[in-house]
């Protein structure tokens, strides 16, 4: 099972898939370090951005990652955290990226996450990592190969 997640400096997220002790990859945080390309099915692990609005919601990053269209391909799902002082923007990166891209929202937690949360998470894709990595439903295949843009929402 392998996770690819999205921190900014900050490390929320960074800390809160360390504690998950997964095998997990970092989509770089500046343009000047080397692309992250796949070559195997993971789970996406995002923050999101824009302080309680829509636009801006998917950091910069995740979609240059995700409009690489072998990265998009192995996305099997998406774990997203956010704030909920930001009530119906909370954990909106997961949203858009999941709808996008044709692929379930597995969980949201708030900024790092809570013991449980990480649990939840660990157990959640060590008993579904199977079904999650089958081959994609047809109806999926048109969703999947869109490319996420800079939208009104991202």
């Amino acid at each position: 099972m392998r996770l690819v997640y999205f921190s900014s400096a900050s490390g929320n997220t960074h800390r809160f898939v360390a504690k998950l002790g997964l095998p997990a990859s970092r989509i770089p945080l500046r343009a000047a370090e080397p692309a992250l390309h796949l070559d195997h099915p993971y789970v996406l692990v995002v923050p999101t951005y824009g302080g309680g609005n829509d636009r801006g919601a998917v950091p910069k990053q995740v979609i240059a990652f995700l409009n690489d269209p072998g990265n998009r391909a192995l996305l099997r799902g998406v774990i997203t955290g956010g704030n909920t002082n930001f009530a119906p923007a909370y954990g909106l990166a997961g949203d858009i990226v999941a709808a996008k891209c044709g692929v379930p929202l597995l969980y949201r937690f708030e900024l790092m996450g809570t013991p449980d949360d990480v649990g939840r998470v660990r157990e959640g894709l060590t008993s579904s990592w199977q079904r999650l990595c089958s081959p994609t439903p047809a109806s999926n295949s048109l969703a999947r190969a869109s490319t996420i843009t800079r939208s009104t929402h991202c």
